[in-house]
């Protein structure tokens, strides 16, 4: 593993925002009072506010990663999962973050039946290698080539597997749709 790959470890529930500075190689790109800020900019509520964690303690919705991911002109588009990840076009994509369901648990051992919560995670090719970036291990996980990287992503996004792929592109190929084989990109527009 590169001794250059940058990755935050866990605290609270502020896994957004390490998957933000994760993804994009940067400590403290974004802080955690950032991330309340944008939850503030896209619903102006000081109590309860939709995006995050009653407590303000992070747990941050898909709309503040999206709006942070906007500052630096990229966007994130959601990838449909029944789609096979063969269709993604790795060279136009800047990263991915993986948003897993896992179970909450009470005194982190006692599990509590029927109630989840989400986590993110950055997903990203450094020095030729995809990488896990989970800010819950212990330092990155080299995943490998891109063929290992699409059949990681197939496993990841099975239906049992209650996980969401969001895919981070610069603006203009977001607009282009360059993050999509040029084969896949005629479907979608028939479709």
């Amino acid at each position: 593993m590169s001794a250059r790959i940058y990755h935050e470890r866990q605290v609270a529930q502020l896994c957004a925002l390490h998957a933000l500075n994760n993804l994009y190689q940067r400590r403290n790109l974004f802080s955690k009072q950032q991330l309340d800020d944008y939850c503030y900019a896209l619903t102006p509520r000081v109590w309860l506010n939709p995006h995050r964690s009653w407590l303000g303690w992070g747990n941050y919705d898909i709309n503040v990663i999206m709006y942070a991911v906007q500052q630096l002109n990229c966007e994130t588009i959601w990838f449909d999962r029944r789609r096979d990840p063969h269709c993604l076009n790795l060279a136009g994509i800047f990263g991915f973050i993986l948003n897993i369901g896992v179970a909450v648990r009470f005194a982190y051992y006692i599990e509590l039946p029927g109630v989840r919560s989400r986590h993110w995670v950055a997903l990203r090719r450094i020095d030729g290698n995809y990488y896990n970036l989970d800010s819950k291990l212990a330092q990155p996980r080299c995943i490998g080539s891109a063929h290992k990287f699409l059949d990681y992503l197939r496993q990841q996004l099975r239906p049992e597997n209650d996980h969401e792929l969001f895919v981070i592109v610069a603006r203009q190929r977001a607009e282009q749709q360059c993050w999509l084989m040029p084969e896949y990109r005629l479907m979608q527009e028939s479709e």
